[in-house]
């Protein structure tokens, strides 16, 4: 029997991957017995056979993690943060949230490891803002953790954290460097890279979209879809395939804006095309600018992390995962 707790469960990734788990029932050949979704706000419990819990906090606060902890969870999730945008125009909130909850969180782990050798696997969404200027054109498995913004610093203590935690034996600890999750349904948020959904997901709706940079602007991609399959993957995946590298870069789709572009209107003709506007933002450019443009994820990929066919196959995807969405 497994629990599992997803920190961050009422965030688009944290809802997906609720669904999936609450509909199988089980991971990595175990029933899941209790099903335990945590947020700012309270998450929409998924049907299915699990039982799942829901409960609403600040993880930053005082007794908020150690409450988490006291069921002992074999599997946590740790998805929540505050974006990129928001991190970068709110420095305290983005350090209290994504590097002091981090930190608060481990530690109650640790100290439920102390008192009675408790080890979970721990799933962290790390963030391709790691990286940072001077980038290569592909950028490999080896390259050094330069962030350019405050969430990339963020996230990238939290990945040396994750590694060291782990190394210590208080946890089972993998960080997943997501790609840009596209198409996000849903309502906007305050990434500096929600636009990238936007001039997808408001034309397949009927809707204008404004495209606040260069089109030849590249970068990397997953679907929705993809990413919560990375992250289930993450929980069943034998850790002692990754040694000391805890932090992996997932697999994804290398594209340009012109290509989502093409794929729109490929997917949904030239009218869908036409609901685009392009209005430049100088913020948004100086932001996206330091961000990396292709990898190379062979290890990753060695590791059975799979990613989309195509970005016409994004796409598709998000119309057949967000019919509902879509203009009848």
């Amino acid at each position: 029997m497994t629990s599992i707790l997803i920190i961050g469960g009422g965030g688009m990734l944290g809802q997906g991957l609720a669904r999936a788990l609450a509909a199988s029932g089980s991971l990595a050949g175990r029933t899941i017995d209790l099903l335990t979704l945590f947020d700012v706000m309270t998450a929409a419990a998924p049907s299915g056979p699990v039982s799942v819990e829901v409960s609403a906090g600040d993880l930053a606060a005082g007794g908020a993690a150690e409450r988490l902890i006291e069921g002992r969870p074999q599997i946590i999730y740790h998805l929540a943060a505050v974006v990129s945008g928001e991190a970068e125009r709110d420095f305290d909130k983005g350090y209290r949230v994504n590097l002091d909850g981090t930190q608060i969180l481990f530690e109650a782990i640790r100290a439920e490891h102390l008192r009675s050798g408790y080890c979970p696997r721990v799933v962290f969404a790390s963030s391709l803002a790691v990286f940072g200027a001077p980038l290569p054109d592909v950028i490999g498995d080896d390259q050094v953790l330069t962030p350019m913004t405050s969430y990339g610093t963020q996230k990238a203590i939290g990945e040396l954290l994750l590694a060291d935690y782990s190394r210590r034996g208080f946890f089972d600890g993998i960080g997943l460097r997501l790609p840009t999750i596209c198409i996000r349904p849903g309502k906007p948020n305050a990434a500096a890279s929600g636009f990238f959904s936007g001039i997808l997901r408001e034309p397949l709706a009927g809707e204008e979209a404004v495209l606040p940079v260069n089109p030849a602007v590249r970068h990397w991609f997953a679907s929705p879809r993809a990413a919560v399959g990375y992250l289930l993957h993450a929980a069943e995946l034998d850790t002692r395939a990754l040694g000391g590298r805890r932090n992996l870069t997932m697999p994804g789709i290398s594209a340009t804006v012109a290509d989502e572009i093409e794929a729109l209107r490929r997917v949904a003709g030239d009218e869908a095309v036409a609901l685009i506007r392009h209005e430049p933002d100088p913020a948004i450019e100086a932001i996206i600018s330091t961000w990396p443009k292709a990898f190379d994820t062979r290890r990753a990929l060695d590791l059975g992390f799979r990613p989309d066919a195509s970005f016409t196959a994004i796409v598709e995807t998000y119309l057949e995962d967000h019919a509902q969405d879509a203009p009848q």
